[in-house]
């Protein structure tokens, strides 16, 4: 690798380091995820200052040393401005990276997972798609595109297609109704949550933000996300009691 690159992505978490630098988490297409330490960065009049913040998207050209990366300088082309001035956007956002953070890897191919937060950070930009629906349409993307996908095309055990299902986040999809004993915990679901559940699933993620549901559709997909990722990850995110502040 040559001693210095450039890349493109976002930046996913910033902590602070000593007195004036910071530890950044990057989230890139050419190399996934890597942390970088942007020295500095914490000075009122550092170049870096700006290029360090969560959310911040462009090109960062880094310095590779033998086990760490360090910002050289950065071209934001996004910073999301219109996420930092409402609470209730700050603390989805938060969320999404979040969870990009947690659930890719070094070295790995991540294009479309930061693909995927880019579009979704736009999404929660323009405020036309409710903030609920964004994020359980994130989380099930994110997860069929790092490879947990739940099967929502056929009932999981038999096979087979019907027009009535429930969910199920132990069985990893739908089942029929002739194979619902296999969980008894099992959600029910109507014909428009399993359209909606195939839309996700199956859709490029450009087109992902394009619709918006009923609130039992909304109430009924909710429930299968928490079931699903509870299941599968098992990982409690900090920023999901920020965003259930907001409720109480």
């Amino acid at each position: 690798m040559p001693a210095s690159t450039v890349v493109t992505g976002m930046v996913l978490s910033a902590m602070p380091v000593g007195e004036y630098d910071k530890r950044i988490v990057l989230l890139t297409k050419e190399l996934g995820k890597i942390s970088a330490f942007a020295k500095g960065a914490r000075k009122p009049n550092s170049a870096l200052l700006a290029c360090s913040q969560p959310f911040s998207f462009g090109e960062f050209s880094l310095y590779a040393g033998r086990s760490s990366y360090t910002v050289i300088s950065a071209d934001i082309s996004n910073y999301f401005p219109e996420l930092r001035d409402d609470i209730n956007s700050v603390y989805y956002g938060m969320y999404f990276c979040e969870f990009s953070e947690y659930i890719t890897k070094e070295n790995n191919d991540e294009k479309e997972i930061l693909k995927l937060l880019y579009q979704t950070l736009r999404a929660l930009a323009k405020k036309t798609i409710d903030f609920p629906l964004i994020r359980l349409v994130f989380e099930f993307k994110i997860m069929a595109l790092s490879g947990m996908a739940p099967q929502v095309f056929k009932c999981v055990k038999c096979e087979r297609t019907s027009d009535k299902y429930r969910f199920s986040a132990a069985s990893g999809g739908l089942l029929c109704e002739n194979c619902a004993d296999f969980d008894k915990k099992s959600l029910r679901l109507n014909t428009s949550s399993v359209y909606a559940l195939q839309y996700i699933i199956s859709k490029e993620v450009e087109k992902l933000y394009t619709f918006r549901v009923s609130g039992e559709v909304l109430n009924e997909l909710t429930a299968c996300a928490r079931q699903y990722l509870t299941h599968y990850l098992g990982h409690e995110f900090k920023s999901v009691e920020l965003i259930n502040s907001l409720q109480d």
